[in-house]
């Protein structure tokens, strides 16, 4: 089978820029050629909950040496149950989100 002819492209699916919107002298800038940038609350919220986090330690250390010791004293018990359950709970959960395709 032959293709005849070059590539055809649709007006207005062209990655050549043909149908931009030119841009109008001056816009968006200032005397000096300096933008200005307004952040809302929002992003200031959001910058300060993500410092937050960031300063959250992922392991809670107390609970971690605690368990620690529980263990080398020998109270900590496991509850073979409340695994499986879990263990079954989230067999359940990753079978649910699972699409059939």
């Amino acid at each position: 089978m032959k293709i005849e002819g070059g590539i055809k492209t649709v007006q207005g699916l062209t990655g050549g820029g043909e149908n931009r919107p030119k841009p109008q002298p001056g816009a968006g800038t200032q005397k000096g050629g300096e933008a200005k940038v307004e952040l809302s609350s929002l992003s200031a919220s959001l910058a300060k909950a993500e410092a937050t986090i960031a300063s959250t330690p992922a392991v809670d250390r107390s609970r971690v040496d605690e368990i620690r010791a529980a263990i080398s004293e020998g109270r900590f018990k496991v509850d073979a149950g409340k695994i499986a359950d879990g263990l079954i709970d989230s067999v359940r959960q990753m079978l649910g989100d699972q699409r059939p395709r």
